[in-house]
């Protein structure tokens, strides 16, 4: 069982709006509303490529409700702690015309000290099911930026494999606990490295340097790809040692590019959570990010298409400077 964790759920209404201006009145020419937040994205693509997934996180007021009874909608298996404040609602306008994505997103609820240990408790007994625990996305207010890195050591007390994707202090906590997995962006990886990266080299620099503290795997997520390192101790899935791979597939026109990221790590777990290879897995979650970037809404992929996308992502080995 997969279990994945968005402790600052959303509705989320994403609208395709050709030659936005500011300060004008626009007419949206296609919309889509889906309930979301980084960890529910996550749900709905292991959903939809079959994999057993459970959603859990905060869920309140009349927004939170509509969270919770869309995820039922959409068959994806949910547990939530309900809180007294509202969930936040976020906002994606995508321009055709020039490219241009420009999101607006609510800094989301209040969470009091006990919605927060009834939520860490109903984790820890979900967790005693579950193979694998993805902790994705932005806090809400009040809850302290070590959380993420708090709940990845509680997790490996029950031997679960623990993957992040989250951004500024709460990535930097959760780097300290030594998670399984960490999926950051090239801005969320510049951030926590303290320098802009000119080509792949630097990026592959800065992944040796995720996975110096203790990271098993590390990827970069790209437009084009990722840039990912992995140390195996000699298990089924690679040889022993730190292995660095730089993955690529062309770049296409885009309907939005929202949640491309999340559909990536849901590649990435589901194909871990089946015990494939390092070239598998990165194939597959290459394919399941770039499918994304076609559909308006994140989370949404077409399995059939992305078994096609698998076979056009390209796998390089990158050197290693010891």
């Amino acid at each position: 069982m997969i279990i994945t964790v968005t402790l600052n759920a959303a509705i989320d209404r994403s609208l395709v709006v050709p030659n936005i201006r500011l300060g004008h009145r626009h007419r949206a020419v296609e919309q889509t509303t889906l309930a979301g937040g980084k960890g529910v994205n996550v749900a709905r693509t292991l959903k939809t490529l079959g994999q057993p997934v459970i959603a859990t996180g905060f869920a309140g007021g009349a927004t939170g409700t509509r969270i919770v009874e869309q995820l039922t909608r959409e068959s994806i298996l949910n547990d939530f702690v309900r809180i007294a404040d509202e969930s936040r609602t976020n906002t994606a306008i995508f321009d055709p015309t020039s490219g241009v994505q420009t999101e607006v997103n609510e800094k989301g609820p209040r969470v009091d000290e006990r919605e927060l240990e009834l939520f860490q408790d109903k984790l820890l007994y979900l967790a005693r099911g579950a193979d694998i625990v993805v902790l994705a996305g932005s806090l809400p207010r009040n809850v302290p930026e070590t959380v993420y890195g708090d709940l990845v050591r509680e997790l490996r007390k029950f031997g679960v494999k623990v993957y992040a994707d989250t951004d500024g202090e709460p990535l930097r906590h959760v780097l300290r606990a030594e998670p399984d997995g960490l999926t950051p962006n090239q801005l969320e990886a510049e951030e926590i490295v303290g320098h802009e990266f000119a080509d792949d080299t630097d990026r592959a620099l800065a992944i040796r340097e995720l996975l110096d503290h203790g990271v098993t795997e590390a990827v970069m997520t790209l437009q084009d790809g990722c840039v990912a390192g992995v140390r195996h101790d000699g298990g089924a899935s690679g040889p022993v040692g730190l292995h660095l791979l730089r993955a690529r597939i062309d770049v296409r026109e885009t309907v939005a590019r929202i949640g491309s990221g999340d559909a990536f790590l849901a590649g990435m777990v589901a194909a871990r959570y089946e015990g494939r290879t390092d070239d598998e897995a990165l194939r597959y979650a290459v394919a399941c990010g770039a499918d994304a970037t076609q559909r308006l809404g994140a989370g949404l992929v077409d399995p059939r298409q992305v078994e096609r996308l698998v076979h056009e992502v390209e796998i390089e080995r990158i050197p290693l400077d010891d």
